[in-house]
């Protein structure tokens, strides 16, 4: 039997910090496992061996806690902002047993405690 090889094989090599870019782009502005994939001219298993693989290696979360993103601001930014009065804004507060308490966001968090432990205990 004869066989022949139509076109050319390419056998790429990612590395680690490749993988886990495609990896981490699967949900990202409602991007699906089947369109990374596509996008990056894989398969949807090899994303999904290349999560494990990941996994394993610790450098992708094994769980679905929380993931920490850094986020870069200014300082000077936060503090302009924080400067100017906000006016108080009505909350609405749904406590055990069907309980609700209304307040503003002038409320003091010392007061507001006190408050929220009394009405649970009554």
């Amino acid at each position: 039997m004869r066989g022949e090889v139509l076109g050319f094989e390419r056998r790429r090599r990612w590395n680690d910090d490749d993988k886990l870019a495609i990896v981490s782009s699967v949900g990202i502005d409602g991007a699906t496992v089947t369109h990374v994939a596509h996008r990056h001219d894989v398969t949807r298993q090899q994303i999904y061996r290349w999560r494990h693989e990941l996994k394993k290696k610790g450098l992708w979360p094994t769980g679905e806690g929380a993931v920490f993103l850094p986020i870069d601001f200014h300082v000077a930014d936060v503090v302009s902002s924080a400067s100017e009065p906000t006016p108080p804004s009505a909350v609405e507060l749904s406590l055990n047993n069907g309980r609700c308490l209304r307040f503003d966001t002038g409320v003091e968090a010392a007061a507001l405690t006190r408050l929220i432990r009394a009405v649970e205990a009554a």
